[in-house]
């Protein structure tokens, strides 16, 4: 069996709530995981990314920074997802990436790594500074227009977010 159908096969057993089944596919798993997150290859390195996620692998958010900061904008954009999907219930996840993710949301060079940033971002608690920096690129004339839009959606989420508390 791969990581990748190990982890499909973590996020059935999460889906199910089967959480002795997963804590033991976590066990069997973890150093491969560790070792694909290190591989040398873009794309491995992204399939462990993407299994963190799946295999609701909270311990390795680590990891997920080092994601974050990969030379590759493919796994970058796998690290973003992952966190994405862990942020959903937890948006002190996201606010421990912040800093990092309003870079990768203001100055990323690949627009979809920038679009997940962004998107990770409704995850997070409304901060001020992220809701001015995604208005900021909302305004940028010369940011592409799914990253403008995409900073806009946000943006009135974490507004309307920060008026119902």
């Amino acid at each position: 069996m791969t990581l990748a159908e190990a982890a499909e096969q973590a996020n059935a057993l999460a889906a199910a709530g089967d959480q002795r089944g997963l804590a033991e596919l976590r066990a069997q798993w973890d150093d491969e995981l560790e070792a694909a997150a290190r591989n040398q290859d873009y794309r491995v390195r992204g399939v462990a990314y993407r299994a963190i996620a799946q295999f609701r692998f909270r311990q390795k958010l680590e990891l997920l920074r080092r994601g974050l900061e990969d030379e590759s904008a493919g796994a970058r954009g796998s690290a973003l997802l992952a966190l994405r999907s862990l942020s959903a219930d937890h948006p002190g996840d996201v606010n421990a990436f912040r800093p990092l993710l309003n870079e990768l949301a203001a100055r990323d060079p690949n627009d979809a790594v920038r679009r997940l940033a962004i998107f990770c971002l409704q995850n997070g608690t409304a901060d001020r500074g992220t809701i001015q920096l995604l208005q900021g690129i909302t305004e940028d004339d010369e940011a592409d227009r799914e990253v403008r839009e995409a900073a806009r959606k946000v943006s009135v989420a974490l507004v309307k977010k920060s008026r119902a508390k």
